[in-house]
């Protein structure tokens, strides 16, 4: 990082945005559009303007990349997100964030059954086709 001497000691563990990209697995554009939507915010940013991240930011980006595959709304990914801070920090009411934190694993829970439903329906599509091949062959 060319201007890290110019950041606090503090911001030594921060990273650019194409090394969280690296992390993540994530296009330098969708970081930036879950930027945009409010799902992740840099923790600084050097004096030239780049985009710093923290542990905690490639995490929560984590988590939305998680959470994508299974069709979760950006709404609820805000809400995940906002509540496991809140669970992370102490402040909410703990009991109702335990509560709504069950719902999104039950709906996770939910979501990987239907798609291991429709990968077994696909898997057996593909062999079906594998069938007709080795027939005509």
């Amino acid at each position: 990082m060319a201007r890290a001497e110019r950041l606090p000691p503090s911001a030594a563990a921060l990273v650019q945005i194409g090394h969280v990209a690296e992390r993540t697995g994530l296009s330098l554009r969708t970081i930036r559009w879950y930027e945009e939507e409010g799902l992740v915010v840099p923790t600084a940013r050097t004096e030239g303007g780049f985009r710093l991240y923290s542990d905690d930011d490639v995490a929560r980006l984590m988590v939305v990349k998680r959470m994508k595959p299974l069709g979760f709304t950006l709404e609820e990914m805000r809400e995940l997100l906002t509540l496991l801070a809140h669970l992370d920090t102490g402040t909410g009411d703990r009991a109702t964030s335990l509560d709504r934190l069950q719902m999104f694993h039950e709906a996770a829970n939910s979501r990987v059954a239907a798609l291991k439903e429709q990968l077994a329906i696909a898997e057996g599509f593909a062999d079906t086709l594998a069938g007709h091949l080795d027939a005509r062959r």
